[in-house]
């Protein structure tokens, strides 16, 4: 019955999608992360089971990571989406009520269509290294992500809060992922700190050979470090699962917040299209579920409380808002019209041992 619900209210919507995907469609991009990451993969699902129904033709683009697709939502034509760590976001709304003028003008009209997933903070060393724990990085060669990436920002605001204090210029290398593998397996630098969904393409498709030179620290729950890095990260733990060929054992570790993320549009052609993609987000979840990269089965399609400056896009939030009105109403219904069904009629062999009432 549940799904008979479901798939009238879905079907009225898929009608419009329908419509919607016979038309002229709309170009628009997404800005996402490096080719061999977990935003670029997320991207494409948007693209092909989200944005393709709904009548846009969404271009996937690669990038550094969030600071920059900050940025080009800001200035480059057409990106009208793009996924960022939220505490990149807050980096700059404390820029801004640092008195960075720049940064404020950025990050204010930046709005959120829907948290998706946590990302992992992968901080990588050498098989060899007596490093056992996050803490052990203090006065390390650290490569922490190319400039304006998600990845920098996160090592280098962790940092800060485990040990109160800045990386040492001396210290910091800005390598890509790739590189910063490479530059460890090498000795050039001495940590790799790589934040990134699991699983991740970046180690799945690595050779195995160089995977067994390098492993992972934990995060030790009882360190004043972590006490103090949970201020802005969340435990989690990367499992052994998503690396089969690598871990042995699942590792502790802290996680960052992957937003959905628009701009405060008003234009009437941008808001309706920017409607629709809700609607196409809404009627196809299970699609990017079932279909898409694993991370979506960690996705809730729900609109939590925000905090640290967050606004959702009022138009989206509307429309996502009667999404889950309508799905709530339809299992309501279904829970209602079970509790109400009928005793059936009692079976012989009740009768015989008589159970009927």
């Amino acid at each position: 019955m549940l799904k008979r619900l479901l798939a009238g209210w879905l079907g009225l919507v898929l009608m419009v999608m329908s419509s919607l995907a016979s038309a002229e469609p709309a170009h628009y991009k997404i800005v996402t992360g490096p080719e061999r990451g977990t935003y670029i993969q997320i991207g494409q699902d948007l693209s092909k089971w989200v944005a393709q129904p709904a009548g846009i033709d969404l271009e996937v683009m690669a990038s550094k990571g969030s600071a920059e697709n900050v940025q080009r939502m800001r200035f480059e034509p057409g990106v009208k989406l793009a996924l960022v760590q939220s505490d990149v976001y807050q980096a700059y709304i404390d820029m801004a009520n640092a008195g960075n003028a720049d940064a404020g003008t950025a990050i204010r009209p930046l709005r959120l269509i829907m948290p998706l997933y946590d990302e992992e903070i992968n901080v990588v060393v050498r098989a060899d290294s007596p490093m056992k724990t996050f803490a052990d990085i203090k006065d390390k060669s650290i490569s922490v992500g190319l400039i304006g990436s998600g990845t920098a920002q996160s090592a280098t605001t962790l940092y800060h809060l485990m040990f109160g204090q800045a990386i040492p210029e001396q210290n910091i290398q800005h390598l890509s992922n790739e590189d910063a593998l490479a530059a460890l397996i090498v000795k050039k630098v001495d940590v790799a700190i790589i934040v990134v969904g699991q699983p991740a393409k970046l180690f799945n498709d690595m050779n195995p050979e160089l995977l067994q030179q390098i492993r992972l620290l934990k995060v030790d729950p009882a360190a004043p470090e972590t006490a103090r890095a949970k201020q802005t990260y969340f435990p989690a733990t990367i499992r052994a699962t998503s690396y089969p060929n690598w871990l042995k054992e699942d590792v502790p570790t802290l996680t960052v917040k992957a937003f959905l993320v628009t701009y405060d549009y008003g234009l009437r052609d941008t808001v309706s299209k920017l409607n629709h993609f809700a609607d196409s987000l809404c009627a196809n979840f299970d699609n990017l579920q079932e279909h898409g990269h694993p991370k979506w089965k960690q996705v809730k399609l729900e609109l939590p409380t925000l905090v640290h400056g967050w606004k959702y896009y009022g138009p989206v939030e509307k429309h996502l808002r009667a999404c889950l009105a309508n799905r709530s109403a339809a299992i309501s219904a279904t829970a209602a019209q079970a509790a109400q069904k009928p005793r059936s009629a009692c079976t012989e062999q009740e009768r015989l041992l008589l159970l009927c009432k």
